[in-house]
């Protein structure tokens, strides 16, 4: 029996940077997945959640079941499409896929007064 024992024992004290090589591998892992799929996830949330809330009137839109519509009305958390002349409905804003077209609001005019002569 003590031949076994010392047999069983040199086996597992066999590798002394063995325990340390899966856990290095595992974090290796994580960072790859967190590169790869977790961080574009975001910045594309990111994008998304920034295109929603830049929505106005007269925009565009194409909503994620395809339907194209112009923006009439933009509330907290919904958003009026006109789909055909009269036809208006409501939706979430994050049901909004994308923006075909922006219309740009319009750049405040300076209003310059003229001076009057002045009369002596």
């Amino acid at each position: 029996m003590g031949r076994s024992t010392t047999v069983l024992y040199a086996a597992a004290s066999g590798g002394g940077a063995g325990g340390l090589t899966p856990i290095l591998m595992i974090a290796l892992l994580f960072g790859v997945m967190y590169f790869m799929m977790i961080r574009p996830q975001q910045k594309r949330r990111r994008e998304a959640e920034q295109m929603q809330s830049a929505l106005g009137v007269g925009d565009e839109v194409v909503t994620i079941g395809g339907l194209y519509g112009t923006v009439t009305g933009v509330e907290d958390e919904t958003v009026l499409l006109e789909v055909a002349p009269g036809v208006q409905t409501r939706y979430a804003r994050p049901a909004i896929a994308r923006v075909v077209k922006r219309v740009e609001a319009p750049e405040a005019e300076t209003i310059t007064e003229e001076a009057e002569p002045v009369k002596e």
